[in-house]
């Protein structure tokens, strides 16, 4: 009986073994956690000093992220700047047209030599997601705060356009515009990323 026993105890032993390493990488990573890009979705807003606003989709064109024992880790998101639209103003108009076209323009995200942006996520812990953002070959820091529920991650970042060489208007160095004319350094995205 006893004999019987280790060999039940060795089998069980041996198959938990194996069934581990199916599903850990050398690294003791999980394999990449695919991003779900038909569900998941980046959306801009843009503001002026008085009142109006505009917003719209961003959609992304590549996006994966990285698990420890089951916890996100890292992740990365590339943004298709050509695919940047306008919700308020919407394309098939002619004020959505000029709107969309001003921004793909050089005073603003100048998607012909920059048709990408990026999102690098190196920390990801209690809330708070800590990288890097480029837009138009500059990078700059930031801290992305979410929320998760079960496999999807909610959350608003921030950017100041200026720091990326968008300074269209802006307050800081157009001293003399009048406050109608006047665009607000911030940029906010609003995200809702799905895993798979």
């Amino acid at each position: 009986m006893k004999k019987l026993l280790i060999l039940i105890s060795s089998i069980l032993c041996l198959s938990l073994s194996t069934h581990a390493s199916e599903n850990t990488s050398s690294s003791g990573f999980l394999p990449v956690t695919k991003v779900d890009l038909a569900t998941s979705t980046f959306k801009w807003t843009g503001t002026k000093k008085i009142g109006e606003k505009h917003y719209g989709p961003i959609k992304l064109k590549t996006a994966s992220a990285k698990l420890v024992k089951g916890k996100v880790m890292s992740g990365e998101f590339v943004m298709d700047m050509n695919k940047f639209e306008s919700d308020d103003l919407p394309q098939n108009t002619s004020m959505g047209k000029k709107l969309v076209g001003h921004l793909k323009s050089p005073d603003f995200f100048n998607v012909k030599k920059y048709p990408t942006a990026k999102l690098v996520l190196t920390k990801i812990s209690n809330g708070k997601a800590i990288g890097k953002l480029t837009i138009m070959g500059k990078t700059h820091p930031i801290t992305v705060p979410y929320k998760q529920e079960g496999n999807s991650f909610k959350g608003t970042m921030t950017f100041d356009r200026t720091k990326f060489g968008m300074t269209y208007n802006s307050a800081n160095f157009f001293k003399n515009l009048i406050d109608k004319k006047i665009i607000n350094n911030d940029v906010t995205i609003d995200f809702d990323v799905n895993l798979i």
